[in-house]
């Protein structure tokens, strides 16, 4: 299958703003990009990107007063597939798991598993080990929180995600994780762009943030928003919470004009010729103002 993917964000600042963006495919994604997936900025300014110690594609930019324009828009090659579940996968133990995972255990700026220990283990100490409490744990989250962007703000953690029982989507996120954590199963915050692909559509496009759960031997995703298999993820950025993946880092205050986010199916069979003779003119899409304080 091929997704058309990307988004157009536009902001206005009083004085030149330095920003560190991560909008880009994460370094380990594993679809296949036709065209080029770079970030392009109206006025045209110098970008330079790196990789941060998560693996996540950076872009660090300044930009001048006034408006400034940025947008991305790539056809990927996906499989088609629906996010891989695996019933039977056990949960290590903790002497037993790779040195990597390790960060992935203890609390972090969001996600406070140290505050939630004996709550999780009240609620999920009973279920059986591996998928099954993870499971458990992410149909508990999709059952507790009640979705709305209104609800969303930029100090929001685990913890206040579970006592007012609101969120975005990386409040679900936020909150599984700290419980899995707390259940000491490694997990970790992931974001990127998900279609309304497979399912009915749901309003206009988003990023969207889910987690993943470290179980025999592998890394699974899971989304307690949605709570099923999804097909045509697009992986941005990973890491311990959303502090470790914001999509757009600003020194400075600007206002936010519009963000526009698509991930939509297209016909094939595509070429990279036919792509970017495709990717001449950004789709129309209703803004969703609202999004940068959900999800960045």
């Amino acid at each position: 299958m091929f997704i058309r993917f990307g988004f157009e964000l536009a902001i206005d600042t009083q004085v030149r703003l330095p920003l560190i963006l991560a909008l880009s495919p994460h370094s380990s994604f594993g679809g296949r990009v036709l065209g080029t997936d770079r970030i392009r900025s109206e006025p045209d300014l110098p970008i330079e990107e790196f990789l941060d110690g998560f693996g996540n594609r950076r872009a660090r930019l300044v930009a001048p007063t006034g408006r400034l324009r940025l947008w991305s828009d790539n056809v990927v090659e996906d499989d088609g597939q629906p996010d891989l579940y695996d019933w039977n996968a056990r949960q290590h133990e903790i002497e037993d798991l790779p040195p990597e995972t390790l960060l992935f255990l203890t609390a972090s700026r969001y996600c406070e598993s140290d505050v939630l220990s004996q709550q999780a283990w009240d609620l999920f100490g009973t279920t059986p080990p591996g998928w099954a409490r993870v499971q458990a744990i992410s149909n508990f989250v999709h059952n507790h929180i009640t979705f709305g962007y209104r609800f969303g703000r930029p100090t929001k953690t685990a913890a206040d995600a579970l006592r007012e029982g609101t969120g975005v989507c990386r409040d679900f996120a936020h909150l599984s994780i700290a419980l899995c954590r707390a259940m000491n199963i490694p997990a970790r915050y992931a974001s990127g762009y998900l279609g309304d692909i497979g399912v009915p559509p749901s309003g206009p496009g988003d990023f969207c943030a889910w987690f993943e759960a470290y179980l025999e031997g592998r890394w699974f995703t899971f989304d307690a928003r949605y709570n099923t298999p999804r097909i045509g993820r697009v992986l941005m950025v990973r890491g311990r919470d959303a502090a470790d993946g914001a999509m757009v880092t600003s020194f400075g205050s600007y206002a936010l004009e519009s963000l526009r986010v698509w991930t939509d199916e297209i016909p094939g069979p595509v070429t990279d010729t036919g792509a970017l003779g495709q990717l001449q003119t950004l789709p129309e899409a209703p803004a969703l103002t609202l999004a940068m304080a959900g999800t960045a």
